[in-house]
């Protein structure tokens, strides 16, 4: 009995230690890795720096100057009476859902209703029934209140 014990000792000291080393290389291993992975980014982040300096220096402004002057003669300089006001600008055109559009030449479309009407979202402007100035107070400002 007791030489059954001492042997199965010897082989649970022995994988314990196979369980070891294996765990200890392939700590090193994934340390390694990290490390190569490290390396990586930082040169990555030197690449972005490089190509960031690179397009500051592809967009000076005298650069494109030039550019425009030797390219596109016929480009006249900005005159002060182009410069307008943001409210002068006219408002985009709605741009129109073509499948509903189809859908409503056809007779399947929901007829005057809304696309807010559809989905349930709250309409831009309440309907004035909605409003009620007797109404009770809203939940949060009866908590409020009913606090110490």
């Amino acid at each position: 009995m007791l030489r059954l014990f001492n042997i199965l000792a010897v082989v649970l000291l022995i994988a314990s230690a196979v369980y070891a080393y294996t765990i200890k290389y392939q700590t090193a291993y994934r340390y390694e890795q990290i490390a190569k992975t490290k390396i990586e980014i930082k040169a990555e982040r030197d690449a972005i720096a490089v190509l960031r300096a690179e397009w500051a220096y592809m967009t000076r402004p005298e650069r494109l100057q030039q550019l425009a002057d030797q390219y596109l003669p016929e480009l006249a300089s900005l005159q002060v009476p182009q410069i307008v006001a943001v409210t002068a600008i006219p408002e985009r055109a709605a741009h129109g859902d073509a499948i509903a559009g189809k859908l409503d030449a056809m007779g399947l479309g929901a007829a005057g209703s809304s696309a807010t009407d559809i989905t349930g979202s709250i309409p831009k402007t309440a309907p004035k029934s909605a409003a009620k100035p007797d109404s009770a107070p809203s939940t949060a400002s009866t908590r409020k209140q009913q606090k110490p």
